[in-house]
C-alpha cells in the first residue's frame, strides 16, 4: 500500500487547458524564434544559417569544387537541424534561386527548379557550394565574433548569428508563416542599402523620406513596377504597408494592322505557367473577345510571353483586363516582422538598419578584441625572441647547462627575466631562425605588430575611428557586389478600369421583357424573320419592352414593391424572338405579388438624367440616374429604387426626364380627383428615400396612375377607365395648375346612384397606337384613342365593358414593335 501511495505521489494531475496551454505555448516559441522568422541582424532562420554554417565548415566554399547537395543535407541534419531532408534541401534550393533571392547564397548545378514552379532535381542529383557573397555573411565568424552554442546533441557548436559583412534581411527579404506570425519582407538593391546604412552610421535618427533617397523602395529579382510610394512609405516606417507590383509589358504592331502584347518582367513569385495557363483560358471561354493566342517564349535569354491580338482590338484595353484579373499585377503586402532581441517584432527600416548596424558594430569590436589579443601574444613573444638574440651566448649556455627543457625554460626565466611565454618560445626556436636574416624581420614584425596594437585600441576606444571602419567595410561590399536595379518605382497606383467595349461584342439585338418578368434579347436575325406579334409569351403576358439596343448598354427594371433590377444587355440570355424569355425569379427572388412596371434602356447612368416614381398611397419623388448604377451583387439581388412607407403602398409609375423644368406631372385617383402641378415642386433624393406627399388623398382614396408630360409640347392625351367599363379621354393641359399635396379636382361626374370610380389611366403617348384593355375576368376590347374626342370633367365617358358579365379594368397594353432596316435583318 505504501509503495501505491508513493507511485501516485510521482503523477502530477493536470487539466487538459493546462496541459494543452503550456505545451502549445512551449511549442508556439519555438516555431517563432527557431524556425519560421528570421534573425533581424543576419537575415536568416535557423535552418538557413545551419546549411550555410555547415558548408562553411566543411571547406565547401565559393573556391572549391562543388559537392553533392545530398551530402551537404545530411551533414545539416547529422549535426545542426533534426528535421525532415526535404524541409532542409527546399531552404537549400530557394537559397540558389536567382529569381526569388536578390543575392543568391548558394551556387548549384542542375536542375534547381523554374519560375514555372517546376520541382528541383534530387538533392542525389545536384551539386552545391557557397556563392561568393555567401562568405561575406560568415567572414570572421572564426575570431570569436559570434556566440557560439551547444548543437542540439552537445557533439558540436553553432552559431546564433552569422557575423553579415552586408545587411541581409533588406537585401534577400525573407517570407515566413509561424504561430500567430507571418513576415513578408521584399529584397531590395544591396547598393542602396548599404548606402543608406553608410548615411546611418552618422545619422542614426534620420527621417524615413531620408532614408528613402537611399532605398528607393524593394528591387525584385524578377524586376517588374511598383507603385504606391504611399503604401510603400508606410511599410517602411511601420513595418506594414501594400504596394502594387505589376509586370513589364509593351505593345508591338504586326503586320496587317494587328497588335501584341509581350511581357518581359512578371512580378515577384508569381507563377509564370500559372500566368500563362490562366491568360489562355481567358481567350479559351471567350471572357474577353480579341485574343487570338498566347504563347510563352521564354528561352535561355530571357522571360518573353506573347498575347496575341485580333484584328482591330484595343491592346490598352485588352492589357487593361489583363492587369485586373490575372497575376499579371498583383498586390503586394508588406509585413515586415523579424527576431530582434529573442522576440517577434514588426519593424521599419531604420529599425531593422539600426539593429544590423549595431550587430556590426558589436562584431567589428569582438573581432578588434580577438586580433588584439592575438598580436599582443605574438608581440610578447617576438619581444622576447629579440632579447634573446641579443644576449644570445648566454641564453644558449643556460640552456646547455640545464638538465632538460623544462629546466632550461626555469633557468632562462630567472637568469634573464624572460616570462613563460616567452621562454616557451626561446626553447622552442630552431637553430636556422638564428641568422641576421630573422632579427631583422622579427624587427619589422615587432613594428607591424605594435602599429596594429595601436590601431586595434583606437578601434576599441575612439567611436569616430569604429565608424570608419564600419562605413570602409560596407562600401568595400558595396562596390564588389552593386547591381544595377531591376524594379522601377512608380508614385501612384493606377486605377484599373475596363472599358465595357473589351469585355463585350458589341452587337446591335433586340430586347424584350414582359409584364411577368420574362427577359431576352434576339438577334436581328431571328427577330427579322419573325412578325412582331409572334414574340413567345405566356398566356396574358404581354411585352412591356421591346427595344433595338447594344449589347454594351443597360437595361433597367422597377418592380412594383419598389426595387429596381439592372441587367446588361449582353448578360440577358440570347433566346430566339418565338420562344419564351428567361424569367428573372431565376437569378433574383421577387415577392408573390411583384411585378415589373417599367423597363428602361441607358447606356450610362449620368447626374444629368432623373428618375420619377409616383406611389399609389400618394407620394412622389425624383432620383438622379446615377443612383442606379449596378451594385455590387446586381446579379443575384435587387436593390432598393424607392423606400415605400407600407406593406400596402406600391409604385405605379416611373418616368426617365432629362430635367424638370416645365415638365408637369398629373396624379389622378380612385375617388376620381385630378392634380396637376409642376414636376420642380418635387425634390431630388436619394434610391433609398421614400419622396415626398404627392397629393392630399381622402381616408378610403388612392392614387391610381401619375404621368409627367411636357405642356409645350401640344395635347396630352389620358384615357381615363371606370370600375363600370365606361372610357373617357382627356387633355391634362384643360386642368390649372395648382400645387403638390392639394386635393385637386374632380375627374367624373358623381352620381348618386353606382357612382364611377376610376381603376384604370392609360398615358396615350400617340393617339394612333391601339391598346388592349384587360378586365378582371379576362375579357379582352381594343381601344384606340383616336376614335374619342375630349371629354370635359363633368363627363363619365361611354361603356365599352357591361361590368357585370365583363369585369371591371385592370390592365393596359400596345402592342411594342421595332423598326429594324432590310440590311439588318439579312445580317
Amino acid at each position: 500500500m505504501t509503495d501505491m501511495t508513493k507511485e501516485r505521489a510521482e503523477v502530477q494531475e493536470l487539466t487538459l487547458e493546462e496541459v494543452m496551454g503550456d505545451r502549445f505555448g512551449r511549442y508556439s516559441k519555438y516555431i517563432i524564434q527557431e524556425r519560421a522568422l528570421p534573425d533581424i541582424r543576419d537575415g536568416l532562420k535557423p535552418v538557413q544559417r545551419r546549411i550555410l554554417y555547415a558548408m562553411f565548415s566543411e571547406g565547401n566554399t565559393q573556391d572549391k569544387g562543388f559537392r553533392k547537395s545530398a551530402k551537404t543535407v545530411g551533414n545539416v541534419i547529422g549535426n545542426f537541424h533534426p528535421h525532415g531532408d526535404s524541409s532542409v534541401y527546399e531552404a537549400m534550393v530557394r537559397m540558389s534561386q536567382d529569381w526569388k533571392m536578390k543575392t543568391p547564397l548558394i551556387d548549384m548545378h542542375g536542375n534547381n527548379g523554374s519560375m514555372d514552379g517546376d520541382p528541383p532535381a534530387a538533392m542525389r542529383y545536384t551539386e552545391a557550394r557557397l556563392s561568393k557573397i555567401a562568405s561575406e555573411l560568415l567572414k570572421d565568424i572564426d575570431k570569436e565574433t559570434v556566440e557560439l552554442v551547444l548543437n542540439f546533441d552537445d557533439t558540436t557548436n553553432e552559431p546564433t548569428v552569422l557575423p553579415a559583412r552586408f545587411p541581409n534581411l533588406l537585401v534577400n527579404g525573407a517570407t515566413g508563416i509561424s504561430a500567430g506570425y507571418a513576415t513578408d519582407i521584399p529584397p531590395h538593391n544591396l547598393k542602396e542599402v548599404i548606402d543608406a546604412c553608410v548615411y546611418l552610421v552618422s545619422h542614426p535618427n534620420a527621417s524615413i523620406d531620408k532614408l528613402m533617397d537611399f532605398i528607393k523602395g524593394p528591387d525584385f529579382p524578377t524586376g517588374g513596377i511598383i507603385q504606391g510610394v504611399k503604401g510603400l512609405k508606410s511599410a517602411y516606417k511601420t513595418g506594414k504597408g501594400k504596394i502594387v507590383v505589376r509586370s513589364r509589358t509593351e505593345i508591338e504592331s504586326l503586320r496587317g494592322g494587328k497588335e501584341q502584347i509581350v511581357i518581359t518582367e512578371v512580378p515577384y513569385e508569381v507563377n509564370k505557367a500559372t500566368l500563362v495557363r490562366k491568360m489562355d483560358e481567358i481567350r479559351l471561354n471567350k471572357k474577353i473577345e480579341g485574343i487570338a493566342d498566347v504563347r510563352d517564349e521564354t528561352d535561355r535569354t530571357g522571360l518573353r510571353i506573347v498575347i496575341e491580338l485580333k484584328k482591330d482590338t484595343p491592346a490598352a484595353g485588352i492589357l487593361t483586363y489583363l492587369f485586373k484579373n490575372t497575376d499579371l499585377q498583383v498586390s503586394y503586402n508588406l509585413n515586415m516582422i523579424a527576431i530582434s532581441d529573442r522576440r517577434p517584432q514588426q519593424v521599419g527600416i531604420r529599425e531593422i538598419l539600426n539593429a544590423y548596424l549595431k550587430h556590426k558594430r558589436d562584431v567589428i569590436i569582438k573581432r578588434t578584441k580577438f586580433l588584439l589579443s592575438k598580436d599582443k601574444k605574438r608581440a610578447h613573444i617576438v619581444e622576447g625572441l629579440i632579447k634573446a638574440i641579443s644576449i644570445l651566448d648566454q641564453v644558449i649556455k643556460t640552456i646547455r647547462q640545464s638538465a632538460n627543457k623544462s629546466d632550461a625554460k626555469d633557468n632562462i626565466i630567472k637568469a634573464y627575466d624572460f616570462t613563460a611565454m616567452q621562454a616557451e618560445a626561446i626553447v622552442s626556436l630552431q637553430l636556422y631562425r638564428l641568422t641576421n636574416t630573422d632579427i631583422t624581420q622579427l624587427q619589422k614584425e615587432a613594428e607591424e605588430l605594435n602599429a596594429r596594437i595601436d590601431e586595434y585600441n583606437k578601434i576599441l576606444t575612439d567611436e569616430k575611428t569604429l565608424n570608419n571602419v564600419i562605413r570602409k567595410e560596407l562600401k568595400e561590399i558595396g562596390k564588389t557586389y552593386a547591381q544595377d536595379r531591376k524594379t522601377v518605382i512608380e508614385e501612384e497606383i493606377e486605377e484599373l478600369k475596363v472599358e465595357k467595349e473589351v469585355l463585350i461584342a458589341e452587337e446591335e439585338v433586340i430586347v424584350s421583357v414582359t409584364r411577368d418578368g420574362y427577359l431576352k434579347r434576339t438577334s436581328l436575325r431571328s427577330y427579322g424573320a419573325s412578325s412582331p406579334e409572334e414574340i413567345g409569351l405566356k398566356e396574358g403576358d404581354y411585352s412591356l419592352f421591346t427595344e433595338k439596343m447594344s449589347t454594351l448598354e443597360q437595361v433597367v427594371l422597377f418592380t412594383s414593391r419598389g426595387n429596381v433590377i439592372n441587367r446588361p444587355v449582353h448578360e440577358i440570355p440570347d433566346i430566339k424572338w418565338k420562344d419564351l424569355g428567361h424569367h428573372i425569379s431565376q437569378s433574383i427572388g421577387l415577392e408573390p405579388n411583384e411585378k415589373i412596371i417599367a423597363a428602361f434602356g441607358l447606356d450610362d447612368f449620368s447626374d444629368k438624367q432623373r428618375f420619377v416614381f409616383i406611389t399609389r398611397e400618394g407620394y412622389i419623388k425624383q432620383t438622379l440616374a446615377s443612383e442606379y448604377e449596378p451594385k455590387r451583387t446586381y446579379r443575384s439581388r435587387s436593390a432598393t429604387a424607392i423606400k415605400l412607407k407600407s406593406a400596402t403602398d406600391e409604385c405605379l409609375s416611373v418616368y426617365l426626364i432629362d430635367d424638370d423644368s416645365g415638365l408637369d406631372v398629373f396624379l389622378i385617383t380612385h375617388l376620381g380627383f385630378g392634380l396637376r402641378y409642376n414636376l420642380s415642386e418635387v425634390s431630388t433624393v436619394g434610391a433609398g428615400a421614400s419622396g415626398v406627399k404627392s397629393i392630399n388623398l381622402k381616408k378610403t382614396d388612392y392614387v391610381v396612375n401619375g404621368i409627367v408630360f411636357n405642356p409645350e409640347e401640344g395635347n396630352k392625351s389620358i384615357m381615363l377607365l371606370t370600375h363600370r367599363g365606361a372610357v373617357k379621354k382627356m387633355n391634362a393641359k384643360d386642368f390649372d395648375l395648382i400645387s403638390r399635396a392639394k386635393r385637386g379636382l374632380m375627374v367624373l361626374r358623381e352620381l348618386k346612384n353606382k357612382p364611377h370610380r376610376v381603376s384604370l389611366v392609360i398615358d396615350v403617348d400617340d393617339d394612333q397606337n391601339e391598346w388592349t384593355i384587360v378586365t378582371d375576368k379576362n375579357a379582352r376590347q381594343l381601344l384606340v384613342p383616336k376614335d374619342y374626342s375630349y371629354s370635359d370633367r363633368y363627363s363619365n365617358g361611354s361603356f365599352i365593358f357591361d361590368e357585370d358579365s365583363d369585369g371591371t379594368p385592370v390592365d393596359a397594353y400596345k402592342a411594342k414593335t421595332v423598326e429594324i432596316e432590310k440590311e439588318e435583318k439579312e445580317s
